[in-house]
Parts: structure tokens; C-alpha cells; sequence
């Protein structure tokens, strides 16, 4: 009688309906396999190849003497600044001999604006010393080289090399490079030179000098740092970044 009776109460007890789950909002597929990492990095090239045609240095520049002082200048600076310092400075010093016998005050003064001008200046003598002394006047062409020049690390060098020899011995990773290599997962490294090795093993040789020219211009007009224009963006399908803005 007494189970009978509990029967019949858990029958009489209303149904509980399931609490509702919030729906979990699926992540985006990460390309995770080698050779979807290495298609997926085509793409990409492929895409803004198409994107910025003419993407190219920013510096101007006549030879490899002046790309070399423009680019120690853009360290910490614009591409934008320096052009509007270089053509007083290349009009005043136009031999690797004029730049080592300014006058180090005159130099500072042509190149404040750029900022750290002092450092800037004492690099500029010193390696255009060099190549006076060293190198017939002549900026060297290798990368073992130009490490040796006061004010020049393998940015300046690659850059140097890339665009005034047309050589490719690395990838220039200046501060939109590193930004877009993390954000599109070429690399998870932090160092300037790591995240070059890493994009070197990514990409063929061929496509060195032009991916960080393509970085550069696609990391300046649409990846921004602060609200990248996502809406924008020839490879918006093809980013997982945590930064997009759509």
C-alpha cells in the first residue's frame, strides 16, 4: 500500500523542464596542420600582392649610401619624418667622406627631429667612417658586412640589402611586421629575430624582400595597431586574431 502510494505522488509531481543552455559561441578554426599553415600563409601573400601593387620601401632614396642613413634615421620615427629630413642632409653630405667629416653638431641639428638624433648622429659617422676607410666609399653588400657598421642590426641590414642590392639573406621585421606576424599566427615569438626566422621557414626566398613590404603597407592603411579596419581587410576570412573588430 505505502509503495503503491509513492507511485502515484512522483506521478502527481509536475514535469521539470531542463534548464535551458546559453548557446557556447564555437571558436574559429585555427590551421594547425603544416601544410594548411603554409597554404594558408600563400594566400595571405597572394591576397595583399594583389592588394598593394606598388607596395614598396617608403624611404626615399638614390643609392645604398642614403637608404643606409635613411634607415638608421627611421629607427623610432616615421618613414614620413625622415623624408621630410633627408633632403637638406643628402644635399650636404653626399659621400660617405662628407657624412664622417660633418661637423657632429651640424648633423644633430639636421636630424632632430627624427629623435635620438644624438645616437643617430654618432652611428651615422662612425659606419659612414667605415665604409670610407674600409670600403672604397662603397656600402657593402653582405650581410656579415653591414652588422659590423655602428647602427646597424639585421633590420637595417636586410632592409639595405632587400632594396639597394635586391638580396634576400632575411625578412625585415620592423614594428608593423611583428605586430601582423603575431596577429596572423606566422609567429608566436616576441623577439624581432625570431619572428624572422620564423617567417623565413613560412615563406620561399623568392618572397622575402616583397612580404615585408607587403606587411608594412597592410600593417600601416588597414592593421592598425589600435582598432584594426577589419571591414576593410583583403584577408579578413583567412585572420584568427583575437584583435579583429568584426
Amino acid at each position: 500500500m505505502a509503495a503503491r502510494k509513492a507511485v502515484q505522488a512522483r506521478q502527481a509531481e509536475p514535469r521539470r523542464e531542463p534548464t535551458p543552455q546559453k548557446p557556447v559561441k564555437a571558436a574559429r578554426p585555427s590551421p594547425t596542420p603544416k601544410k594548411t599553415k603554409y597554404l594558408r600563409a600563400s594566400q595571405i601573400y597572394e591576397r595583399l600582392n594583389a592588394a598593394y601593387p606598388d607596395a614598396k620601401c617608403a624611404l626615399d632614396h638614390q643609392n645604398p649610401l642614403q637608404l643606409l642613413v635613411a634607415t638608421i634615421l627611421s629607427a623610432q620615427s616615421t618613414d614620413k619624418m625622415v623624408n621630410l629630413i633627408t633632403p637638406a642632409l643628402f644635399k650636404r653630405c653626399k659621400t660617405a667622406r662628407d657624412f664622417a667629416a660633418i661637423d657632429t653638431s651640424e648633423l644633430e641639428a639636421m636630424i632632430h627631429s627624427s629623435g635620438f638624433f644624438r645616437n643617430k648622429a654618432k652611428s651615422i659617422k662612425a659606419a659612414s667612417r667605415i665604409i670610407a676607410e674600409e670600403h672604397r666609399g662603397q656600402v657593402p653588400a653582405t650581410m656579415e658586412e653591414l652588422l659590423k657598421l655602428p647602427g646597424v642590426a639585421r633590420k637595417t641590414a636586410n632592409v639595405v640589402l632587400g632594396v639597394a642590392f635586391g638580396k634576400a639573406e632575411g625578412v625585415v621585421v620592423d614594428t608593423h611586421v611583428l605586430r601582423l606576424a603575431r596577429r596572423l599566427d606566422f609567429s608566436k615569438e616576441e623577439r624581432p629575430d625570431k619572428i624572422e626566422q620564423d617567417l623565413m621557414q613560412l615563406f620561399p626566398r623568392d618572397q622575402w624582400i616583397q612580404l615585408a613590404h607587403l606587411l608594412i603597407h597592410h600593417g600601416r592603411s588597414k592593421c592598425i595597431a589600435i582598432r584594426p579596419k577589419c571591414a576593410e581587410c583583403p584577408i579578413e576570412d583567412l585572420c584568427y586574431s583575437a584583435d579583429k573588430t568584426v
